[in-house]
Order: structure tokens, then C-alpha cells, then sequence
């Protein structure tokens, strides 16, 4: 593919992307992007500010367009000595012995399609939720657990410096009626917010929705508010799988990181911190392995994952199949909504803020409930 695209995707920046993001070296860069201070979060007659917990993550977070972002992490990888191949789409692979050694492309020369196979002696997969390479190497997408159905948009805002990036929580669809979902505005302090809506489903509870449609009229709404200015620019919208819900996401030479392997919150929709965080876990477990020609990743690399995040995505997609159940929000969003310390702690666990390093009643808590979660789970994260 040709670089820069544009993707589906909030823009949000929370404190766990930052914290990946710095160790990437580009907290310099970041000192340059808008700040948040954390989630307003709203609904139900009620408006919570809810600050970043800090702890074991920086305080604050951040909001940037998304082809920015990936512009910037490009730039950063050509300069560490990646080699780009632009216009260049994987469509294939070349196994032998059952290792991948080299990788087939689509790239149009002289205005007709050719393909070109490159050698590999390892492969990170990292081709987003639809994940077609994953697809054709035998990844598979369970839809029994909750899965993210979302659109956004851009559009121009008189409150775009606005210091906290917004949730709206009850989220109402043309016939007023409460959706299993939550609609978001983040500030990106250039003149635009990022807005958007998401909702959830599973195989049993599917969303029947138009996304483009309930975009609009979530924007409708907060248009006064928000002070919005024109129509929405550049929509589009996507399926996500959430909270693991992919097998065969490894084999002996090879490994899917970010969206690819359903590395998405189940509870918020966040995909950016994941995509960082298992690129970084892929980059040192080949690391470890690089000089074991013999080495097989095929359940090294979802032990691994499910040791990060096994837990806590067993427990967020049992909450958010929870979610999914008509009336379920329409009765408890007003509970949680009149308690700034339960609002505080959701916002804690439901954006996973809740690191190995924190030893709280939380994080204690959080932990105790996702062991006893995955035990039960019919399939657990990553299987």
C-alpha cells in the first residue's frame, strides 16, 4: 500500500500510548501535540471530569491524527534503518518446511499489476483488523465474545483546544432509543475534533445499525454544545475484533501483532497502545530468538500474549457482552453515572490503566476477577 492512508481510528492517545511512544523516543515530539488531562464523561442528566490516574503511566494523554502519528513512527523506523516498500500490497506467502520464507506482493509498474516476492526469515504481521495475510496464513475470528462496530469523522470546532478528550455514554439512536455503545470527541487543538460513535455486538446480539447515519446524528446533538461548525469530512468506518477473539495468530517463523491479533479494548475501542505495546513485545521476542534457527513461535507468541493481557481482556469482554444486552446500559449507566468513584475506578480498568507494577485494592481487585474470568471463558483469549 501506498503510505500515508488514512485509517479508522478515534486518534486518542491514552496514557499507555504515550508511555510506548516515549519509549520509542519521540517524547520530544509528543511535548508538541495537544495534551489531555483525561475522559469527560457524560450521560444521564450527568457530567464527570475523571482525570488520569497516573500511577505506574504518565498523567495525561494526548490526541493526534492518526496518518500524523503514523507518519511520525514511519520516519522514526526509516531512520533506525527500515526499508520501506511503498506501493507494495502482501497478498501471499512462501513456506517451506512449514517457515515462511518470503512474502509474495501486488505492485502496479508501467500501469499493469505484477507481483514480487520478498525473503524473510521472520514475519511480524501487522496488516490491521481485517488482516488479509493474517487471514491466509489461518488466522480466525471468533465472534461469540463482544466485537466493536465503529465509524468517525472529522469536523471543524470552536472547542477544539479543549483540554479532555469527551465519552458520551448514552448514546441514543434515531428512534431515541439507548445503544450498546458510547460516542467520543477528541480534541485535536488544530481547528477539528475527531468524532465518532461505537457500538457493540456478538454473533447472538448483532448491531443492526448505518453507522454514517448515526454519526451524523450523534453530531446533531452535540453540534451546539461542541460548537460545530459545517458537516462531518472524511467518514469511515470498521469492524473490530476485541479482547483476543482471533486463533492461529503464530506459527514457527512467524507472529500477528495490533489489531491483526485482536488486540483491541473490548470496553473503549482503544487499538493504538495495543498495536505499540505487542509490536514492542514481537520486537524482543525476536530478539531472544535470533540466533535459534530452530526457533518456533507458534505457542511461544500467544502464551506471551495471554501472559499481558489474558486477564484483563477475559473480564472486558465478559463486561461488554454484558453491555450488549438490551436495557442492560438504559438501568445501570444512570447507577455508575452518579458516583465520580465508581466513574473514576471504571475509567481506571476500562482503559486498561491498570498495570503488573500497580499492587492497589484496583488493580488487586481487577486482577482477581480476570483470573477467575478466564477460567470460565469457553474459549479463552488468543484460542
Amino acid at each position: 500500500k501506498y503510505f500515508p492512508r488514512d485509517k479508522t481510528c478515534g486518534d486518542g492517545l491514552t496514557p499507555r500510548a504515550v508511555a510506548e511512544l516515549q519509549h520509542l523516543g519521540l517524547g520530544e515530539w509528543l511535548a508538541t501535540q495537544p495534551r489531555n488531562l483525561g475522559l469527560r464523561a457524560a450521560g444521564f442528566k450527568q457530567t464527570l471530569l475523571l482525570p488520569w490516574p497516573g500511577g505506574s503511566l504518565p498523567d495525561y494523554g494526548s490526541a493526534v491524527p492518526r496518518m500524523e502519528l503514523d507518519a511520525k513512527i514511519r520516519e522514526v523506523a526509516l531512520e533506525s534503518g527500515a526499508i520501506a516498500a511503498d506501493g507494495y500490497r502482501a497478498v501471499d506467502v512462501v513456506s517451506e518446511n512449514g517457515r515462511i520464507v518470503a512474502v509474495t506482493f501486488e505492485v502496479r509498474e508501467d500501469g499493469k499489476k505484477v507481483t514480487k516476492e520478498i525473503r524473510c526469515r521472520r514475519l511480524v504481521v501487522a496488516d490491521g483488523a481485517k488482516s488479509q495475510l493474517g487471514r491466509t496464513l489461518g488466522r480466525a475470528w471468533h465472534k461469540d465474545t463482544a466485537y466493536g462496530i465503529a465509524g468517525r469523522a472529522y469536523i471543524d470546532s470552536g472547542r477544539s483546544k479543549d483540554q479532555w478528550i469527551s465519552s458520551h455514554l448514552e448514546l441514543r439512536g434515531e428512534k431515541n432509543e439507548v445503544l450498546s455503545g458510547y460516542g467520543w470527541i477528541f480534541p485535536l487543538a488544530d481547528g477539528e475534533v475527531n468524532i465518532g460513535v461505537g457500538t457493540l455486538a456478538t454473533n447472538k446480539r448483532p448491531a443492526d445499525i448505518n453507522l454514517r447515519s448515526l454519526t451524523e446524528l450523534y453530531t446533531d446533538q452535540q453540534r451546539d454544545l461542541w460548537d460545530l461548525e459545517g458537516d462531518i469530512k472524511n467518514f469511515s468506518s470498521a469492524l473490530l475484533p476485541m479482547g483476543g477473539a482471533v486463533s492461529n495468530i503464530a506459527g514457527k517463523n512467524w507472529v500477528l501483532i495490533g489489531d491483526a491479533a485482536g488486540c483491541v479494548n473490548p470496553l473503549n475501542g482503544e487499538g493504538i497502545d495495543y498495536g505499540l505495546e505487542t509490536g514492542h513485545l514481537a520486537a524482543q521476542l525476536l530478539a531472544e530468538t535470533a540466533t535459534n534457527a530452530n526457533a518456533d513461535l507458534t505457542q511461544v507468541w500467544p502464551t506471551q500474549l495471554v501472559a499481558k493481557y489474558g486477564i484483563a481482556f477475559s473480564i472486558a469482554r465478559r463486561i461488554a457482552g454484558l453491555l450488549t444486552v438490551p436495557g442492560f446500559i438504559k438501568t445501570f449507566g444512570p447507577i455508575g453515572m452518579r458516583s465520580t468513584f465508581l466513574m473514576t475506578i471504571a475509567l481506571r480498568v476500562m482503559g486498561n490503566l491498570v498495570t503488573e507494577a500497580d499492587k492497589d485494592a484496583t488493580a488487586k481487585l481487577w486482577r482477581s476477577a480476570g483470573r477467575a474470568s478466564i477460567k470460565l471463558d469457553d474459549r479463552p483469549p488468543f484460542s
